[in-house]
């Protein structure tokens, strides 16, 4: 009897996995990522079952329904992407690829300051908080409880009871340590994003994929805050095993405010059901500086791969220099291929990556794309002044972006992203004095991977055929 139970369980098993795989070869978003998700079920069924229940694509299409279904809301706030026809400006960047990326357009007047680490990220935000007067829309991935959350959530309790609208959008997967307790107490003073976002903890959990990974504060809207930093102590480098963290975010006034409201609506929407048309401010705010903005918002559901595609765009643009600041460095073939040409044409392009480790396989899988970009003269410079966690690009002297995308395939197509592209000079000289800052405490790659040390060696190769989920 028992052996009976085994081959049922076996048959059974095995026709799920080939149910499974027909479902991946539908649902994939890439060509690779179905073959490797058919060959891994048909192979080790058993243990493959299970991972695709935690990172298989299979929700991919209801989820996109849904989601487009939120944007369509909004539909009258976008530009017609098919509109988007001018030709680049005097200064030879041709924005068009990155408006019909972000389905937006680019809008003079605004100005940006850059918050280059946690401290003046977190006063900064703690300010905005308390000078609201009608409402604060936020969206972090990680929010915990430690004494900057504790600080911030008081805050937000305060402008609560000031009569200010909060509403507060995290991740569950990212949030999962914020205790019930401080949910509770938000939830009591009237804070806005919980009561569904919480119902079903598991079912979000066993969904590690499809994160919303953006970080982003808006005030009124008429000021704005975007960045990499999440809500937690390691980000002001409290942690004891990661130490120092390198980070920035970036505080925006102007007009290009409302298109990081317009994400924010959309998103709330989607999470909630509920639509923000009537609650909050469209009108533009009015000119506060010379820098051109752009939000890119990118996500699973675009039907595009658009974190990859912008920064293909803007590597494609640069005349004489491409700088790039990640903690995850995974990426496609494309993207190798645009860093390799650009370096090969004699532009300089400088990689900025942690030497120090918070994620394992995303650290080791970045070795095994290095030996081929510095062939072709790409400079690979590891930070050693701590975990650098900051997301930044700079092209040439005027092209410049900070926002929460890394350059990884997990950011290019499988978490929920916002980037703020800028056109500025001015703002490109300081964004070079802040990059420089960290080349300075840098240490440029010169070692082979076959120069590395053993565990180096052996694990590259393997991480990197986890690739398509880092």
């Amino acid at each position: 009897m028992f052996g009976l139970l085994i081959a049922v369980a076996s048959a059974l098993a095995i026709a799920l996995a080939v149910w499974l795989s027909w479902r991946a070869a539908v649902a994939a978003r890439t060509p690779q990522g179905a073959v490797g998700w058919v060959v891994f079920l048909l192979t080790t069924p058993y243990v493959a079952i299970v991972l695709y229940a935690l990172f298989g694509p299979h929700r991919y299409r209801r989820r996109s329904r849904a989601r487009q279904a939120s944007r369509l809301l909004f539909q009258n706030r976008r530009p017609d992407r098919s509109a988007i026809t001018r030709q680049g400006e005097e200064d030879g960047i041709d924005r068009r690829p990155f408006e019909r990326i972000a389905g937006l357009r680019f809008v003079a007047g605004n100005r940006v300051d850059l918050l280059i680490d946690g401290e003046a990220t977190f006063a900064a935000l703690v300010d905005a908080i308390d000078r609201a007067e009608r409402y604060v829309m936020i969206q972090f991935y990680t929010f915990r409880h430690d004494v900057i959350g504790r600080q911030m959530i008081d805050r937000l309790v305060a402008a609560a009871g000031r009569g200010v609208t909060v509403r507060l959008s995290i991740d569950a997967v990212g949030s999962s340590r914020l205790s019930r307790a401080e949910i509770s107490r938000m939830q009591d003073a009237g804070i806005e994003g919980f009561r569904r976002r919480w119902r079903v903890p598991l079912s979000r959990h066993l969904q590690i994929n499809f994160r919303n990974h953006r970080k982003v504060l808006i005030v009124d809207g008429r000021e704005a805050y975007i960045g990499g930093l999440n809500v937690a102590d390691i980000y002001l480098g409290r942690d004891k095993v990661i130490g120092p963290w390198r980070d920035s975010f970036a505080r925006i006034t102007g007009p290009v405010v409302k298109q990081l409201q317009l994400v924010f609506a959309e998103d709330w929407h989607w999470l909630t059901g509920q639509a923000l048309h009537d609650a909050l401010d469209w009108d533009a705010p009015a000119p506060t500086g010379p820098t051109e903005a752009l939000i890119v918002p990118t996500g699973p559901t675009d039907g595009e791969d658009g974190g990859a595609a912008m920064f293909f765009a803007a590597i494609a643009q640069a005349q004489s220099r491409i700088w790039i600041s990640t903690p995850y460095f995974v990426p496609d073939a494309a993207l190798i291929a645009a860093l390799k040409l650009a370096a090969m044409k004699g532009r300089e392009v400088r990689i900025l990556v942690p030497d120090g480790i918070d994620h394992v396989l995303p650290w080791l899988a970045a070795f095994a794309y290095f030996d081929e970009l510095v062939e072709a003269g790409v400079e690979i410079w590891r930070y050693n002044a701590g975990f650098l966690h900051q997301k930044a690009l700079l092209i040439d002297d005027r092209l410049s972006g900070i926002g929460s995308t890394n350059f990884d395939n997990r950011s290019f197509r499988l978490n929920f992203e916002t980037m703020g592209l800028f056109i500025d000079p001015e703002l490109g000289e300081r964004m070079e004095r802040m990059l420089e800052a960290d080349f300075a405490r840098a240490e440029r790659l010169t070692t082979p991977l076959s120069g590395q040390p053993l565990p180096i060696r052996l694990g590259a190769p393997l991480a990197r055929l986890f690739a398509p989920v880092l």
